[in-house]
């Protein structure tokens, strides 16, 4: 029995999508989603921009238009407002949204304050999110990247979107994380444990610093099975040849030896005389060669597209800010280190907590942080200032004459700080983050203004 292998020819499967404009790399779908009250694109960009002010700015206030900002308002005419902003637009190398996820229920803090409502649904949903990711796009670099985070329920035609808007071609990985435990109270369905990141990025030409795992002891044994006895160094045999035939050096026979049928050399007949002499070559006892790949080489395990280590900081024993959907630090961790470089802006315009621009900030990033919710950016002014707190702190009140009502948006802001000394694993450094202007689009009622008198007074 022989097994059939596929021919990736255009002749016999032809590329999807078609080329337009002149945005390099970026194919059109062969299908969209079509539903009632889809904008067109220059509609969308012809959206009135914020009128912006600054409530505070922090640090020694020379610091450039594309330093750390907190944004209060409504997040399209906002990103409508950064589009005329030059040091912004096309500078921003890594967005990621974690926006709501079209539950169609309102949200609580773990003291039961309110944080926010996600009443958009259906068309309405995608809608109001394709017009963001289509200003993302925009302000994205030619290098940038993006990762949206949802759920079951919409990511399937959201990924039909980002392939509409960023093209088929940008699409990296369909990204599958576990949230929480398995859950035990489903009767009728498999356990809901997951949710999807959308990977794409701006073009094909993006900054990658690719993420590995440590070698255990044990995979490392498993993956390494050679021992070099001159050098004692652990090593594993992989081919020296490609799939592909080929006419020129690597087409032909090396040391009397010849690629096997319909593959070539990897390397020039030069190249592997000189791996040879080094003795990184491994000849068979029937005189195939293979090349020697050592283990003290390796950056570690390449990591892969389903992730189960980052679930929700509610689900884990870790420090947390209480609020709603919150995300595990260690999560944005690995994506802006995977897609951005120090110094890089990165974006989250549905910011939340905060999460996304604390680490961003402890990762040496700058950033720009939106939100529509008061009790958001209050909770992120808290974290800033205070770091992390404990998840049973929020659980376990303390009733005293004075503090049994007190609900997260009536108790101070701001308690004595629990940041630990040095870099904790989930929190932040011992200084506060400061280094940020905080501002809110017109009109303005004073939602802030509590959680702003609370900040300036721990400066």
């Amino acid at each position: 029995m022989t097994l059939a292998t596929g021919i990736p020819k255009a002749a016999v499967i032809p590329k999807q999508g078609r080329r337009v404009g002149k945005r390099p790399g970026k194919t059109v779908p062969d299908w969209t989603l079509s539903y009632l009250g889809k904008k067109q694109v220059s509609e969308i960009l012809a959206t009135r921009p914020s009128e912006i002010i600054t409530l505070w700015r922090g640090g020694s206030g020379d610091e450039p238009k594309t330093a750390n900002r907190l944004f209060f308002g409504d997040n399209l005419p906002i990103l409508a407002e950064l589009m005329e902003d030059h040091e912004v637009r096309g500078k921003i190398r890594l967005v990621y949204i974690d926006p709501p996820f079209a539950t169609q229920s309102a949200f609580h803090t773990r003291s039961q304050s309110h944080a926010y409502e996600d009443l958009l649904v259906g068309a309405h949903y995608v809608e109001a999110l394709r017009q963001r990711l289509i200003f993302l796009r925009e302000l994205l670099s030619p290098d940038g990247s993006i990762y949206l985070h949802l759920d079951q329920k919409m990511a399937f035609p959201l990924k039909i979107i980002m392939d509409e808007v960023f093209g088929v071609d940008t699409f990296r990985n369909w990204i599958t994380r576990k949230k929480c435990n398995p859950k035990n109270y489903t009767s009728r369905a498999y356990g809901n444990v997951s949710d999807f990141v959308l990977f794409y990025t701006k073009s094909g030409r993006y900054v990658w610093n690719r993420p590995f795992r440590e070698w255990t002891p044990e995979r490392a044994a498993k993956e390494y099975q050679y021992v070099e006895q001159s050098s004692g160094r652990r090593f594993k045999k992989v081919p020296v040849h490609a799939p592909g035939t080929r006419n020129g050096e690597t087409g032909k026979p090396w040391r009397g030896v010849k690629p096997p049928p319909g593959k070539h050399w990897q390397f020039s007949p030069q190249t592997l005389d000189e791996m040879d002499a080094r003795g990184e070559i491994y000849w068979s006892s029937s005189g195939n060669p293979r090349r020697k790949v050592y283990l003290d080489e390796s950056s570690g395990v390449p990591i892969q597209d389903i992730w189960t280590e980052f679930r929700d900081a509610h689900n884990q024993n870790i420090k947390i800010t209480g609020y709603p959907t919150e995300k595990n630090p260690d999560l944005l961790a690995r994506i802006i280190q995977a897609s951005s470089n120090p110094g890089d802006l990165v974006l989250d315009c549905f910011c939340g907590s905060g999460t996304t621009l604390a680490m961003a900030s402890q990762l040496g990033r700058k950033w720009i942080g939106i939100d529509s919710s008061p009790q958001a950016i209050g909770t992120v002014l808290r974290r800033f200032a205070t770091g992390l707190k404990p998840m049973g702190d929020f659980v376990s009140k303390r009733h005293s004459a004075g503090e049994a009502n007190q609900t997260w948006a009536t108790a101070p802001l701001f308690e004595p700080a629990v940041i630990e000394e040095g870099h904790s694993r989930h929190g932040l450094s011992k200084a506060k983050i400061r280094d940020f202007s905080l501002c809110a689009s017109r009109p303005y009622g004073g939602e802030l203004d509590q959680y702003l008198r609370e900040w300036m007074q721990i400066l």
